[in-house]
């Protein structure tokens, strides 16, 4: 119950032992069809140029960045929370100028704040994180971002390596350009795979670049030639990791996306009532709170990494300390895919109760599970 990787699911572990293929077998291309139209599903996207990096999320995100940023181009990035500093890292190598948007730790983005800075600094590129890991943050009113961002001719990257499959996201209608994430959160497979999605506007910036990508493995100009109709070699594909994101995918279609966020926001919401009613306080406010990671202040003279190593030893649960500004004030509790069940949450109260007592720090344990039980039964 950490920010990744969630739990798997035993369909997804068994695809991932089937044989090995070639990865340009027919039948492995039938795979690959498949799964690009499921990740579209995931989506709510019709983009032609939807595929599965090879690599973690991480090399999504460096994907969406190394391929739209051209040396020279101004790339608006936020500084709200740790990903946020990693999207400024990755733009300054694409050789870019990085500027930004501010807002604490633990709070979304301003519209008005981001219009200010379109019209101080004029980006090419503005990116954002829908759901912030680091912070338990979600971006709400997204269509208004990408509206500013349209209107000043920008293109827009979002990070949704914690909101794909887990939260509401709906590339087409809220106009992103391009969004990345990973399948060990929400999704609920192993890392190697990950999602990248790019429309025919971000696309054809790739087509034009004045420079070449500075990536040559994560040039999607050079990957349309294996992931688009002529399926010719690029690379070997990760054919493992495909296997079981394709089989996360058809898990997340056989439950339908929006039955499946609503279980996140449903058993998140149960996790947020007790953890409350046991006496802690959440780090985001009510109106942009992330159900899939949890983000729980914890009190004054506790130590979270004590805390997070107990309950993995004592009692086989993890969850994570703080990152950044954030580090020694927070623990982050995920409720992602597979992991967002009744009986993770109530196992995990009992162990904080645990976990605090020994530290001298007495929580109401009884109270936040009379709580949980309270919520999922309202739910």
């Amino acid at each position: 119950m950490g920010p990744g990787p969630s739990n798997v699911p035993s369909r997804v572990l068994q695809a991932m032992s089937t044989p090995l293929i070639g990865h340009l077998d027919p039948a492995f291309i039938e795979i690959m069809k498949e799964t690009q139209d499921l990740l579209r599903y995931a989506f709510r996207t019709e983009n032609r140029w939807t595929i599965p990096v090879s690599g973690t999320g991480s090399a999504a995100m460096e994907a969406a960045f190394t391929n739209l940023v051209e040396p020279g181009d101004v790339v608006l990035v936020p500084t709200n929370g740790y990903f946020g500093a990693r999207m400024d890292s990755m733009a300054r190598r694409a050789g870019g100028e990085v500027v930004y948007v501010h807002a604490p730790w633990g709070e979304p983005l301003d519209p008005d704040d981001v219009r200010a800075a379109f019209a101080m600094h004029r980006p090419a590129v503005f990116g954002f994180v829908h759901a912030e890991t680091s912070t338990g943050a979600l971006q709400p009113h997204v269509p208004d971002l990408t509206a500013i961002a349209h209107e000043h001719g920008a293109l827009v990257i979002a990070d949704t390596v914690t909101s794909l499959g887990g939260v509401e996201l709906r590339v087409d209608e809220w106009e992103i350009d391009v969004a990345y994430s990973g399948g060990q959160k929400c999704l609920s497979c192993s890392p190697g795979a990950s999602p990248l999605t790019l429309n025919e506007t971000a696309f054809e910036k790739v087509r034009n670049r004045a420079e070449t990508v500075r990536s040559w493995y994560l040039d999607v100009g050079l990957l349309e030639s294996y992931w688009g109709d002529d399926r010719s070699y690029h690379h070997t594909a990760p054919i493992t990791a495909i296997y079981g994101l394709r089989e996360a995918l058809r898990l997340v279609a056989e439950e339908g996306i929006e039955e499946r966020w609503s279980r996140h926001l449903r058993i998140a919401g149960a996790l947020k009532a007790g953890v409350q009613a046991m006496g802690l306080e959440m780090n985001a406010d009510d109106e942009f709170w992330l159900p899939s990671l949890n983000a729980v202040r914890i009190p004054e003279g506790s130590d979270a990494k004590a805390l997070c190593r107990h309950l993995l030893l004592t009692h086989g649960i993890e969850i994570a300390g703080g990152l950044g500004e954030l580090a020694g004030k927070i623990i982050r509790i995920g409720c992602m895919g597979h992991s967002a069940q009744p009986r993770n949450v109530l196992a995990l109260l009992p162990a904080l109760g645990d976990g605090f007592a020994r530290q001298g720090i007495t929580l109401d344990v009884g109270a936040g599970l009379d709580a949980v039980s309270e919520a999922l039964r309202a739910g």
